[in-house]
């Protein structure tokens, strides 16, 4: 199966030639152009949800939103329909008190969460499950504490069972965020096709490789448990030199199920 995580930046940055409005039939293309099976998008606001839901047919979503009495979900998650059946669904705020909705902790700046959905993939009939975030852009404490609860969430599941993990994360490989993540049994795809984990810098703002800033790979798709990965790549696709976003695009191609 295929995975992607994208981060599709919001609707309501000052953009100018790369507002979404511009570039929102552009990053459906490249995205279903991979043809995944399931895309962890993050920045997704409400007009780009709704957007994103009425373009990607064939898929089932879901997501949480981040503030109680919202209606807007955020991190929303893709899956195909036809290729896996739903056993259940939810998420976690990433925060001290991660049941309490809208909650925050370690000065993150923003309210973060992380939204899950376990799936049978039906042609296997093996069962796993889908994890998506955006960790905190500010706090270094909070991105540590936001990754210390995603792994504390993985780690009650069997050490075998098939678990991914998308998202903007907002650090590289250097950050004490990421090593927790690898230290707590999360393979970084990428790298365990390629031996890099920072073949890039994958945010760029909408510069594609003009933009040399230094910063590494910070949109990541993890793997843990019975899981075989078997291709992954950075996608760089853009049309006439503009992109869909102001982060490339992440895939990752994996077996379940298979050790």
């Amino acid at each position: 199966m295929r995975l992607m995580t994208c981060n599709i930046r919001t609707s309501t940055g000052d953009d100018g030639e790369d507002h979404w409005e511009r570039r929102k039939e552009m990053c459906v293309s490249i995205i279903l152009g991979r043809e995944p099976d399931l895309v962890g998008l993050q920045e997704t606001g409400e007009d780009q949800a709704t957007y994103m839901k009425a373009a990607m047919t064939g898929f089932s979503s879901f997501g949480l939103p981040d503030e109680p009495g919202s209606k807007h979900a955020v991190d929303t998650m893709f899956y195909r329909s036809d290729r896996f059946d739903l056993v259940a669904a939810g998420g976690y705020w990433l925060s001290e008190t991660p049941h309490v909705p809208g909650s925050s902790s370690w000065d993150s700046r923003c309210v973060r969460l992380a939204n899950w959905v376990r799936l049978i993939d039906k042609p296997s009939r093996q069962e796993f499950r889908f994890v998506n975030t955006h960790l905190d852009h500010v706090s270094q404490p909070a991105v540590e504490g936001q990754a210390r609860t995603i792994n504390e969430d993985a780690a009650a599941y069997d050490s075998d069972y098939p678990q991914f993990l998308t998202g903007d994360m907002n650090a590289n490989v250097d950050h004490p965020g990421i090593q927790s993540f690898l230290e707590a049994g999360w393979v970084d795809t990428y790298e365990a096709v390629y031996e890099d984990y920072n073949p890039y810098d994958t945010f760029h703002r909408f510069r594609g490789e003009q933009y040399d800033h230094g910063g590494g790979k910070i949109d990541w798709v993890f793997s843990r448990g019975r899981v075989t990965v078997t291709g992954a790549e950075v996608v760089k696709d853009s049309e006439g030199g503009r992109f869909p976003s102001d982060h490339y695009f992440v895939s990752a191609d994996c077996e379940v199920g298979a050790c």
